[in-house]
């Protein structure tokens, strides 16, 4: 990786962030994955930084994973945390399915010591993510959170409850997907906070910068949709 930014050429690949020679000690996790972060694992988490990707995980699948390994090294995280949502305020319970078979599937496709899957949300007894970071930052103290989302949550972030605190409350990185990522730098939200969008040279000090403080990272895109492997499975393809 370049020291003045990011290169499409040095971008990591799940090959060179995969869980073998060595990774588990690099995470501390060596004698096995760490339990799911709860409402009282405030103290492990002290001096880390760590990644949220929220979402209803309707099923996760190599995309999530393509990010959020991708998020480690570019961010410089510590963790990423899957937040599977109990019910997404903005999408419908139809075909939705249960919470334990997201939070199973999600498992087993993160299968990386960096990324740690949590229901976190029902604990806290939260729905709308300004209020869900509220609390984690009360619960974990010591520790620096980075929203992750993709362009098409950039997008659409206007239509979030209260979307302004989550700005100002932790750090923002944004991910390119396919299509959405000119119409999302072009939104609302990205004009809004034109001047506090910081470069991809100083991403990895991203969770330090007083905030708003968010990034967009052009990321290598990768062509799973959840939408898509809904309507295959139920296809019975």
């Amino acid at each position: 990786m370049a020291r003045r930014g990011l290169k499409i050429d040095a971008l990591p690949t799940i090959e060179t962030l995969s869980p073998r020679g060595g990774e588990g000690d690099r995470y501390g996790l060596a004698s096995g994955f760490q339990k799911d972060p709860s409402l009282y694992s405030g103290p492990l988490y002290a001096g880390l930084t760590v990644g949220i990707l929220g979402g209803s995980f309707n099923p996760a699948h190599a995309g999530h994973r393509h990010i959020s390994l991708f998020a480690l090294k570019a961010l410089g995280l510590d963790r990423v945390w899957w937040m599977v949502s109990p019910q997404n305020p903005l999408k419908s319970t139809s075909g939705m399915a249960s919470l334990p078979e997201r939070l199973a599937e999600a498992r087993a496709v993160a299968a990386h010591p960096g990324i740690e899957v949590t229901a976190i949300e029902t604990a806290l007894g939260t729905r709308y993510t300004a209020d869900t970071l509220a609390k984690l930052q009360r619960r974990f103290p010591k520790t620096r959170f980075v929203w992750l989302m993709g362009a098409d949550n950039l997008r659409q972030i206007p239509r979030w409850k209260h979307w302004n605190r989550i700005f100002d409350s932790v750090a923002v990185a944004v991910f390119a997907r396919p299509t959405y990522s000119l119409g999302a730098l072009s939104g609302k939200a990205a004009q809004r906070y034109t001047r506090r969008r910081v470069s991809v040279s100083g991403v990895k000090g991203l969770a330090r910068r007083r905030r708003p403080a968010w990034a967009f990272l052009r990321n290598p895109l990768h062509p799973a949709s959840a939408t898509a492997i809904r309507q295959a499975r139920a296809a019975g393809s």
